[in-house]
């Protein structure tokens, strides 16, 4: 059963550090973490337009800081969570070798939704979209793993 949960994009500061404060939400028996494949935005809290958001729905991010995804991640948790294709790529570029922890979209929990990643609100400034979409996303993650 998987217990512990990361959730990464690029920079840390929006997608992921949203999917964190809605799975810690909804499912607050569980572990989260998230980080980002880059080091653009190591120890800044979310960026203040996904706090604003976030904060209208209920979640608070503004303890999260940011950090970068390492290789080690791959034993610390029992499934990471990728927001876009290139996100998982530059994920699994750090995979250990025989290291067979699961490595998906989180889009696959929300097949309804019609997306095959979140955009990154951060370029298209659709804050409440990706939230809309982490959120599907939840109903489904909550469902598959019990």
């Amino acid at each position: 059963m998987t217990h512990r949960i990361l959730f990464v994009c690029l920079g840390n500061i929006c997608r992921s550090p949203a999917a964190e404060g809605v799975f810690r939400a909804r499912l607050p028996h569980l572990a989260a973490d998230s980080a980002g494949t880059s080091d653009w935005h190591v120890g800044q809290p979310p960026y203040g337009p996904m706090q604003q958001a976030a904060r209208a729905r209920g979640l608070d991010l503004g303890g999260l800081r940011a950090r970068q995804f390492v290789a080690a991640d791959f034993t610390r948790f029992d499934l990471i969570l990728g927001m876009d294709a290139s996100n998982l790529a530059d994920i699994e570029a750090l995979r250990p070798p025989g290291n067979e922890t699961p490595v998906r979209l989180l889009t696959d929990f929300a097949p309804g939704s019609g997306a095959d990643h979140v955009p990154d609100p951060y370029y298209t400034r659709d804050f409440d979209g990706a939230l809309d979409l982490i959120e599907a996303a939840m109903d489904g993650l909550g469902a598959h793993l019990g």
